[in-house]
């Protein structure tokens, strides 16, 4: 069972000039996501520069996406932390708003145990068990690693039912899908490793790309299951050169050049991120003049 959907998109958060988040473009642009491809939206995550947003402005947030896109697409809330009480009182408010789920991102800085991820997610999930909870497993970040056996564990509660794996190992996903029931979905965190994790058993993408192609990647995750392998293939290779570039430094970084190249004033990014040099731009810009001489970008916003 897929609670979320296949093609889910991690949504940057648009800053007006001053630095002030600006839920009008917010709100245009969740439209503009679930009617380009997405079935779902993940609020305040990693693309969404959560580590500088307050929880006030991440409530908003949260909010202004869920009246967006009410009744046609998924809304889950970036309320993880690395203090078990204060994700458990954000997820609780995302639970009292109304929104979908809650993605819970490992502990960062502190290092837990494995027994200790274990109460942490646990005791969330116990906090609010009616809403559904997606694991996010990306030690890149958090310098922790949730492990495969500590994931099984958790796939055993009720509510928590799924995992964004993005330790960039096919062989994690693979072992995931091992040790978890079928119905436990596995989403790539990573776009260039989309069709990959599909066929060792996952279920969809949590996906950065989607900001600009996200019709192609839910064809592609459509084909795949569909069976034609080879049409999902050929529609990975096209978008490779895009999912590349845009971690060329930083997420989000290079994909507030590529949208605001495409027409979307998302503004610059907070500090401590900054916007980059020339040649990031540079670099972008011709990925997105190739996909739109191919005919693959649609014209912009």
């Amino acid at each position: 069972m897929t609670y979320f959907g296949k093609v889910l998109t991690a949504m940057v958060t648009p800053f007006s000039e001053d630095g002030s988040v600006d839920y009008a473009v917010a709100e245009r642009l969740a439209d503009y996501l679930v009617s380009n491809g997405s079935d779902g939206l993940v609020v305040c995550g990693t693309t969404g520069e959560s580590p500088t947003l307050s929880w006030q402005e991440e409530y908003q947030l949260y909010k202004t996406v869920r009246e967006a896109v009410a009744g046609r697409a998924k809304v889950i809330a970036g309320t993880g932390s690395n203090s078990t009480s204060e994700a458990i009182e954000a997820t609780r408010h995302a639970y009292d708003l109304g929104l979908d789920g809650s993605l819970q991102v490992v502990p960062y800085y502190n290092k837990p145990s494995q027994q200790g991820l274990y109460q942490h997610f646990s005791q969330i999930a116990a906090a609010v068990p009616d809403l559904p909870i997606m694991l996010y497993n990306i030690p890149g970040r958090t310098g922790c690693a949730l492990a495969i056996e500590t994931t099984a564990r958790l796939a055993e509660i009720s509510n928590i039912v799924a995992i964004k794996e993005a330790s960039g190992s096919l062989d994690q996903a693979s072992q995931i899908r091992y040790h978890t029931p079928a119905e436990f979905g596995i989403y790539s965190g990573d776009d260039s490793l989309t069709l990959p994790v599909l066929s060792v058993g996952g279920c969809g993408v949590v996906s950065v790309a989607s900001h600009l192609v996200g019709p192609q990647i839910q064809a592609m995750v459509q084909a795949y299951e569909a069976g034609k392998t080879r049409l999902a293939t050929e529609i990975h290779l096209q978008l490779l050169p895009l999912f590349k570039v845009l971690f060329v430094t930083t997420n989000p970084v290079p994909l507030k050049v590529a949208l605001a190249q495409r027409g979307w004033p998302v503004g610059a990014v907070r500090s401590p991120l900054c916007m980059p040099d020339e040649s990031v731009g540079i670099a972008i810009a011709e990925v997105l003049q190739q996909l739109s001489e191919e005919g693959i970008l649609a014209a912009k916003a």
